[in-house]
């Protein structure tokens, strides 16, 4: 029940020394190199735009302490004056790129309004019984 082994050799073979040729697998194939950049380019689309949001949000945050700092300067000024004022020359000054404020005295206190360079949204705030949409609820600064 034995097996027969023979190996047949060449003449031209005898006196040379028999090599077997491994090949080395080392490393990625093209196909799993191509899967890869495929994965990250997924995910780079699904995050791309959380970060264009945040951005956007950051904008809103700076107007919106932009507006409480108004509120701040303008309650400072009344403290002193006894009324309120669209102009606070120095008292006053806003984040890079925050344009205004827009700041409308009334009867009994103010409303104000900015805008930024990078969006289309504006925010407001407003003191007293006028109020100056998107602002709802007075003294709390709101965008749109």
């Amino acid at each position: 029940m034995g097996v027969d082994r023979t190996v047949s050799v060449d003449a031209g073979m005898i006196g040379h020394s028999l090599e077997v040729v491994q090949m080395n697998r080392k490393g990625f194939t093209l196909i799993e190199l191509l899967i890869v950049v495929v994965i990250i380019g997924i995910l780079a689309a699904i995050a791309i735009p959380k970060f264009a949001n945040t951005k956007e949000k950051a904008y809103l945050a700076s107007m919106k302490s932009d507006l409480r700092n108004l509120i701040t300067a303008e309650e400072a000024y009344f403290a002193d004056s006894v009324k309120y004022t669209s102009n606070l020359g120095t008292a006053y000054a806003t984040t890079t790129g925050v344009v205004g404020p827009t700041i409308t005295v009334t009867a009994n206190g103010f409303t104000a309004s900015v805008s930024h360079t990078t969006t289309t949204k504006t925010c407001a705030v407003y003191v007293g019984t006028t109020s100056l949409a998107p602002a709802n609820k007075e003294g709390e600064p709101k965008c749109a």
